[in-house]
C-alpha cells in the first residue's frame, strides 16, 4: 500500500495543534484566573509555575501555522482572508502576555497595569483562537480558489460560542495546573475554581456539540446516519465517562489527576472536530488532498519535522520534567 503523504501530513497538522492546545491552554488559562487571584504573593506564584516553560509553548503554534502554509497552501490561502480578524488579534493578545509577563516583574509602581495586560492579553488570544475554530467549523465561502466571503463572516452566534466554550475549557486546565502546582490556600481555591470552569466546560461541550450537527447537513450525517453513529457513540461515551472520573478526582482532592483528565476531555473534545471535518481542510469545500502541495515538497519537509519533531518533544519533556513539583511562595522567576 503507497504511503499517502498527505493525510500524514494532515495529521502532523492536527499533531501540531492540538499539542499547542495541551502546552498553551494551562498557560492562558492562568491569565484567565488572574483577575481571581487579587493578592501580589498568589499572582508571582502563578506565573511562577509557568515561567520555566511558558514561551516554548508558542513553538508549535508556529509548526501549526508554518505546517499549514508548506503543506496546504490551498487552505491557507482560503482560510488566512477569512479569519485575518481573529488571527491578528490573537498574535496581538499573545504579544500583550508575553510583554506582561517580563515587564510585570521590573516594576512596582506599574504592576497592576502588565497584571492586566496580562490578563487581558489571555483573554483575548482565548477568545479569538475559539472564534476562529468556530469560523472554520461553520464554514468559509469559497469561490474558485479563493475566499469568497465578507470581512465579517467569522463573527456568528456559533463562533461566539465556541470562543466562550474555549474560555471556560482554558480556565479549567488554569485551574487543575494550580492544584497541581501549587500548595496551601492557593491550592484550595484552585480547586473551588475547578468545579465551576468543570461545569461551565461541559455545559459549553454540550452546546457545542448540539449546535454543531445543525451547521452543516454532512455533519448531521457523520454523527447520526447508521452505521456511522456505531463508530462515533463511543466519543461522547468516554466525554461522559472521563468527566465522572475528574469529578471523583476533585471530590478526592487528588494532585495530579485532574490536570491530566482534563487534558483527556480535550483530547476527546478534539477527536470529536476530527470527525466532524475529515477530510476536508476547509469544511465542505476544499479536501487535504485538493489543498495539498506537491509530493515532493511534501517530502523534502516531512525530513525535517521528522528530525526536528523528537527534539522539541525530547527538551520540551526535560524541561517539564527539571521543573517538576510544587512552586512555594518566594521562589522561582524574579
Amino acid at each position: 500500500m503507497p504511503i499517502d503523504l498527505t493525510v500524514i501530513w494532515a495529521f502532523i497538522i492536527a499533531f501540531a495543534v492540538f499539542a499547542y492546545v495541551v502546552m498553551d491552554g494551562f498557560d492562558l488559562g492562568l491569565g484567565l484566573l488572574f483577575p481571581l487571584f487579587p493578592a501580589k504573593q498568589d499572582r508571582d506564584v502563578m506565573m511562577n509555575s509557568v515561567a520555566p516553560v511558558w514561551d516554548g509553548n508558542e513553538t508549535w503554534l508556529v509548526l501549526g501555522g508554518g505546517g499549514l502554509f508548506a503543506a496546504f497552501p490551498l487552505a491557507y490561502a482560503v482560510l488566512m482572508p477569512a479569519l485575518y480578524t481573529p488571527i491578528i488579534a490573537m498574535l496581538l493578545g499573545l504579544v500583550f502576555r508575553g510583554v506582561a509577563f517580563e515587564f510585570r516583574w521590573r516594576t512596582t509602581r506599574e504592576r497592576n497595569l502588565w497584571d492586566i495586560a496580562f490578563a487581558g492579553g489571555s483573554l483575548l488570544a482565548t477568545l479569538a483562537q475559539g472564534i476562529a475554530l468556530g469560523a472554520v467549523l461553520q464554514g468559509v465561502k469559497v469561490t474558485g480558489r479563493v475566499y469568497g466571503g465578507g470581512w465579517w463572516d467569522w463573527l456568528t452566534p456559533f463562533s461566539v460560542l465556541t470562543g466562550i466554550a474555549l474560555v471556560a475549557g482554558y480556565g479549567l486546565l488554569g485551574a487543575t495546573w494550580l492544584i497541581m502546582k501549587t500548595t496551601g490556600e492557593l491550592r484550595e481555591r484552585a480547586y473551588t475554581l475547578s468545579w465551576r470552569f468543570l461545569i461551565a466546560t461541559l455545559l459549553a461541550i454540550v452546546l457545542v456539540s448540539a449546535a454543531t450537527p445543525f451547521l452543516e447537513a454532512e455533519y448531521w450525517r457523520r454523527w447520526f446516519a447508521w452505521p456511522n453513529i456505531v463508530l462515533t457513540a463511543p466519543v461522547p461515551l468516554a466525554v461522559a465517562a472521563v468527566t465522572v472520573v475528574l469529578v471523583r478526582s476533585l471530590e478526592r482532592r487528588q494532585d495530579l489527576r485532574p490536570f491530566f483528565l482534563s487534558l483527556v476531555l480535550f483530547a476527546l473534545c478534539y477527536a470529536g472536530l476530527g470527525v466532524s471535518m475529515y477530510p476536508y481542510v476547509v469544511p465542505q469545500s476544499i479536501t487535504i488532498w485538493q489543498a495539498a502541495a506537491p509530493p515532493n515538497s511534501q517530502s523534502l519537509m516531512l525530513v525535517g519535522v521528522a528530525i526536528m519533531v523528537p527534539i522539541i518533544l525530547a527538551y520540551t519533556a526535560f524541561a517539564y520534567w527539571v521543573f517538576r513539583g510544587k512552586v512555594e511562595p518566594g521562589t522561582g522567576y524574579h
